[in-house]
């Protein structure tokens, strides 16, 4: 039974990360005809109306009390910050450049864990952690449109602080929807932010709508169309489910291999050359993202004997 529950488990986690895996490809390709607001924010709210169905469906009951400001934090973060911080990078960012700086993204994640769960995890957790921030930044530097004169590293561009900021956002948003998921249920958390978030997002969809009429091409229609459907809310699903289902620990490490997949998908779908920088930094984060994963799930003996 536990073998075959694990299985289980990973399988769904695998198919929500492979559904994500694509949402930095096709927002490149979004962004090509549609605004970046008009993205960042219409795909919450396909997401929105999907979510408030299979609440209404499946008749859950409404949060209580502190649970709503607890969502409002969750909603922040995965439905407002990380969506919109990534529409806009990626009008100037290639695909593959945001997957690397989006690979913090599991690190940052338990990061903020350990943070909101006040946890004490030994150096070595702190140590790896600092070593992948730095190889996301070096590489952002390294990528940088303006080289410095002196040849040697760039200086982050404003693409990259916002992708910075989207993994900082989406990490804060994942942590406090985990706790929150013990107690309203792992996607009822996701459509209950989602929900919440609808009134913001529909107002500056229609914001964007009468700065900038939507024109696309089929194709860029249909990468918005994921976007909404797929990414925001039927891989949410996934995900969680696989989570609910476990072994927790094993299951959320499956996230290391989704930024290897949106590269693989950017240099297949979108036809961008993968020099070695981005190979080896995209390496070097996932990495440094495994071993303080498995750090954080591991403590050493003499930590846990204090």
């Amino acid at each position: 039974m536990i073998p075959s529950r694990s299985i289980t488990g990973l399988w769904w986690g695998l198919l929500g990360v492979a559904a994500f895996s694509f949402t930095v490809p096709f927002t490149r390709v979004a962004v090509g005809g549609l605004s970046p607001l008009f993205i960042g924010s219409g795909r919450a709210v396909v997401a929105a109306i999907l979510a408030a169905s299979s609440l209404v469906l499946t008749r859950q009951r409404l949060p209580r009390g502190k649970q709503w400001a607890r969502l409002a934090v969750v909603a922040a973060g995965i439905v407002v910050g990380f969506p919109l911080l990534t529409s806009f990078a990626l009008t100037t960012a290639p695909a593959s450049h945001g997957a690397v700086v989006i690979a913090l993204l599991p690190t940052a994640t338990a990061t903020a864990a350990v943070l909101r769960g006040r946890e004490h995890p030994p150096a070595a957790f702190w140590l790896v952690t600092a070593v992948g921030a730095v190889a996301a930044i070096g590489f952002a530097l390294s990528q940088a449109g303006n080289p410095a004169p002196s040849g040697g590293f760039g200086q982050l561009n404003w693409a990259d602080v916002l992708l910075l900021g989207a993994v900082v956002s989406a990490a804060i948003g994942y942590a406090e929807g985990g706790l929150l998921a013990r107690e309203l249920g792992a996607w009822q958390t996701v459509s209950w932010a989602l929900v919440l978030a609808l009134p913001l997002m529909a107002g500056l969809t229609a914001l964007s709508v009468s700065q900038q009429p939507p024109s696309a091409s089929p194709v860029q229609w249909a990468a918005f169309a994921y976007l909404g459907v797929v990414s925001m809310f039927f891989g949410f699903v996934a995900w969680y489910r696989g989570l609910a289902v476990g072994p927790m620990a094993k299951v959320s490490q499956v996230q290391l291999i989704q930024p290897v997949l949106s590269i693989c998908w950017a240099g297949l779908l979108l036809g961008e050359s993968l020099g070695w920088t981005t190979i080896v930094g995209g390496l070097a984060v996932i990495a440094c993202a495994g071993i303080a994963v498995r750090v954080r799930l591991n403590p050493q003996p003499a930590d846990q004997g204090r």
